[in-house]
């Protein structure tokens, strides 16, 4: 069936930084982007990246095409407002800031569109933005037309009972045990915000939401998310 990819790249770009002699500022996980980490995240992810992905597919024989949020304007949002940390142009969305338009012309054309995580804010100002985010509110904006499965695939084989363990795979996790995960730390750090992304995602539509590594995609070796 149709299928969109969006990409992340935040190792690379913090790598390609330093290269630049330049240090990454992250806090809580989340990149500062002052005007000069901007550039580099905007040519590493729009850039290289992207038309890596993009070239990658080709050779699979599948019809890639690489956006940016700004590309026939699909993702348009708004600066982060400063509370206790000034983030930088880091951009924040909501469903609403996905036009499904250009997607879905693309989709039925037999296209695969291949998002990388900068958007603007229609005032010509490119933010950066979370490559998770973007998947949860691309997936809820279609699911209105499509039946939509929502895979975030990570170096683990799924959301893992035990850190320590990579088999440790809990298969699948609805509302209730979330709550329960939650409250014994064992969904903590990095996987909190993707789970909640892909909880808010569950509640607005999306058929079902599968967390794992990519080499698994089709096999069982994961956890499948519901709300019930």
């Amino acid at each position: 069936g149709p299928r969109i990819l969006v990409h992340g790249g935040g190792k690379g770009a913090s790598t390609m930084m330093r290269e630049l002699g330049m240090e990454p500022h992250l806090v809580n996980g989340r990149r500062i982007t002052d005007a000069a980490t901007l550039d580099i995240v905007t040519m590493f992810y729009a850039g290289k990246t992207n038309k890596q992905v993009v070239a990658e597919l080709q050779k699979l024989g599948v019809n890639a095409l690489g956006l940016s949020g700004a590309d026939g304007n699909v993702i348009q949002g708004h600066k982060r407002p400063v509370k206790d940390i000034d983030y930088g142009f880091v951009g924040d969305l909501t469903p609403a800031s996905v036009d499904n338009t250009l997607l879905k012309s693309l989709l039925e054309a037999g296209m695969t569109p291949v998002l990388c995580p900068i958007i603007h804010d229609g005032q010509g100002q490119l933010l950066n933005t979370n490559a998770d985010t973007i998947a949860s509110a691309v997936a809820v904006a279609l699911a209105i037309e499509y039946d939509v499965t929502l895979h975030y695939c990570f170096e683990k084989n799924g959301v893992l009972r035990d850190v320590a363990d990579d088999n440790s795979v809990i298969p699948e996790i609805n509302s209730v045990t979330y709550a329960e995960l939650k409250q014994q730390g064992i969904i903590a750090d990095g996987m909190l915000p993707k789970l909640e992304n892909a909880f808010a995602a569950l509640n607005q539509g999306v058929a079902q939401v599968i967390i794992g590594h990519a080499l698994h995609i089709n096999s069982d070796l994961r956890t499948v998310l519901c709300l019930k």
